[in-house]
This record gives structure tokens, sequence and C-alpha cells, in this order.
């Protein structure tokens, strides 16, 4: 049994294809079995909606007149800074980007209200936003200061483009030191109080889909409320770590660069967030159609959170230290009980993705497939796998005399 992705959109367009959930597919699969199930579901949808601080968007603003070369100047959307090195009119503003008078952690811990992914938010929302710039001027482009309103409606492109997106699995962080820690895992309390853990488990994109044989660069998605797709491999991706009997990674591994028109997403969808102590950043949600093409790819789409395993990590020492020690495995099915065992001891857990807006994402995704408003893409290139030497490396420092 084998199917194809232009057979699967023929039934799309007829309103005839079978598309569940990946929640959904695990109990039809203990019902009816992979093989019976790879022949009755065309595609299984996935979502994930938590914080991914790789994140940003670009815009083009159209020219002034007298015309104004943004590009070697400085230029600050409400007052947060965005990054101008590109060309007269196109400016970049990153997720974690704060006001030049943000007062960090210099009062600990910092409280850090406000920063790029709030305007990102509030852009794609339809507030209008402050944009102020100087510029040098030139003979082409002699204007040096600019003050305006702006809005999404009025600019020529607003993108998003994340360049670290939908992490295949992540760390479980606890604190073992004797004081409270502020990281980007959130608040840990001392002597194991809590342990935070950051992903959708059964749901998340990557571990429906392990060895990356379907999701790759042109992938279409799910992305902020609108339609996406994979740009490349996202930055950190690392497919050499270990795995499990049933591929799945155990521990943080493949990452996705994505992007899409911001102009078709929701506020509902991308949400600046606030992290004491750390910083800002840009709560995501993303959902990724999993065509199924043979029996292989449906066994996959079916893992449950108690095969997914994770690492638990020590953030108030070890992780800090670049340390690579883990606490001991636990698996998902342990963290959304609410409590595992570290040492011994029972800990609190808690989640900073959220399971219930992930099960939103896939089931949003899953009704566009069915009325025929979304559409399978063939994959232009596969993400790297484990046989392809992509590794994360860490910085080889080499002091500068």
């Amino acid at each position: 049994m084998a199917k194809t992705i232009a057979e699967i959109n023929e039934k799309i367009k007829k309103g005839e294809a079978v598309v569940v959930t990946a929640e959904e597919i695990i109990d039809l699969v203990d019902e009816k079995g992979t093989q019976k199930a790879a022949k009755e579901v065309d595609v299984v949808t996935t979502g994930t909606f938590g914080p991914m601080c790789s994140s940003g968007a670009y815009f083009n603003i159209g020219h002034t007149r007298p015309k104004i070369k943004l590009g070697g100047g400085r230029a600050y959307l409400n007052d947060v800074p965005v990054y101008t090195g590109f060309a007269a009119t196109d400016i970049y503003i990153g997720a974690t980007a704060l006001p030049d008078d943000d007062p960090r952690n210099k009062v600990f811990p910092g409280k850090f209200l406000y920063g790029g992914g709030h305007i990102i938010e509030e852009i794609v929302g339809g507030k209008d936003v402050k944009l102020r710039a100087a510029a040098y001027g030139t003979d082409c482009y002699p204007r040096k200061s600019l003050e305006t309103w702006l809005n999404i409606k009025d600019l020529n492109e607003a993108v998003l483009f994340n360049p670290r997106n939908c992490y295949q699995n992540y760390n479980v962080a606890v604190n073992l030191s004797d004081k409270v820690i502020y990281t980007y895992m959130g608040v840990l309390q001392p002597n194991l109080g809590n342990a935070n853990y950051c992903s959708a488990g059964q749901l998340s994109p990557l571990l429906n889909d392990p060895y990356y044989k379907i999701i790759g660069i042109g992938t279409r998605i799910f992305l902020g409320g609108g339609v996406g797709y994979v740009a490349w491999q996202g930055t950190q991706h690392n497919p050499t770590v270990n795995r499990g009997e049933n591929g799945v990674p155990r521990g943080g591994a493949g990452t996705l660069a994505v992007m899409g028109d911001l102009k078709q997403m929701s506020p509902d969808w991308l949400v600046g967030s606030t992290f004491t102590g750390y910083g800002v950043n840009l709560t995501v949600g993303i959902g990724v159609p999993i065509p199924i093409l043979n029996e292989e790819i449906l066994k996959w789409t079916a893992v449950k959170d108690e095969d997914i395993y994770t690492q638990v990590v020590d953030y108030g020492q070890a992780y800090p230290s670049g340390k690579k020690e883990s606490l001991g495995e636990v698996n998902y099915a342990q963290l959304k009980s609410g409590k595992i065992t570290v040492q011994g001891k029972g800990v609190p857990t808690a989640g900073l993705s959220s399971y219930a807006r992930a099960v939103k994402i896939a089931g949003l995704l899953k009704d566009w497939i069915k009325k025929g408003d979304f559409l399978l893409t063939e994959t232009v290139q596969p993400l790297p796998s484990v046989d392809s030497g992509v590794t994360f490396k860490p910085l080889k420092e080499r002091p500068i005399k």
C-alpha cells in the first residue's frame, strides 16, 4: 500500500480525504492496527503552541518623499530597536528585542514587560505602531529622520520569519541550587521545587516524523493562524542525538526555520510573552500536516506520550556551566500527570507550552484540509537526518590577542 501527495490532494479537492489529528490517530491505531489505519487515513495533523525565541518579522515600509535610507541608520518600533542592515526600506524585528531604556536585570529579577514579541503581536493584530528612524543621508536618499505611524494594512510586505522553531523534544528544567532562579524555562524553585517542560509531546510535529521523511523544505504548514512554509532546517538542528527504538530522539534534536505572510495571521496564535528575570519572547502556533503515504509513516504518527522520553537537566549549575549532565529520563505521560520523581523526590511539573492550544491547532488544520482550503506540498529537499553528518556544535572559543 502506497499513496502519493498528488493522489491525496485530489481527494482533498473532492472533499473525500480522511483527516485525523495526531491525538485521534492513537485510538484509531489501537482499534484497527497500523495496516488498516494506513489504508483509511490520508492525513494526520499535528500542532504545538509555545514560546519560540528565535522568531521575528521583516517589513518593507515603502519609500518616503523625500527618500530615506534606513540601512546603516537606526530605527525603532514603539521604542524597540529593529535591524536596518538590509536596504533603504527593509527592517527586521526580533522577538527578544528590548527598548534601549529597559533596565534589563539591573533590578533583579527584571520584569521585561515589553519587547519584540509584543510588537509582532500588536502589528498582526492591526494596531498602529510608531516608527522612529535616523539616517546619515546620501545624494539619492537625502532625508535624515522619520517619525510616522505604521499599520500592517499599509505595509508593502510583512513576513514572519523564524530561524528556529518547533524543537523536536527538549529538556525538562529543574533547579538543584538553594535559591530561586529565573530562566527561559520559567521560574525554577530551589531544591527541586518544580520541573518545567516545553513540548506538545504526542501532538508535536517533528515527534510525529522522527526521521524527517515527510517534513522538509517547502512543506506547507499552519503558522500563526495563517499559511506558512518550512524554509530550511532551523538553527541548532541536531539529528544525531540518542534515539529510542521507536526513532524518537531522547532530547532536543531537529528544528525548523519557518516563514509566512504576517497579513494572514492572527494575534490569537502569535503572542508576546514575558519571562521574569530573563527577557521577552514570542509564543507561536504551528501545525504541520503529515500525509500518510505508507504504513511506516502512519506508525510514527501514532506515537504516544508514554513512549516519548526526554532528559531532566539542572538549570541551577549544570546547564549554565555547559555541562552535559542528565538527572534521569522521564516521558511525557509522566510530565503531564503533574509530578515526576527526581533523585527520589516527587517534583511538581508544569508545561510552558499549551497542550490544549496544540489540540486546537491540529483541529483547525484538519478542518482546513477537509474543506479543501489547504493542500499539501511536496518536499523540495528533506531536512538533514541521522546520516547527514549535520550536528550542533558548541562555540570553539579563540582568544583575541
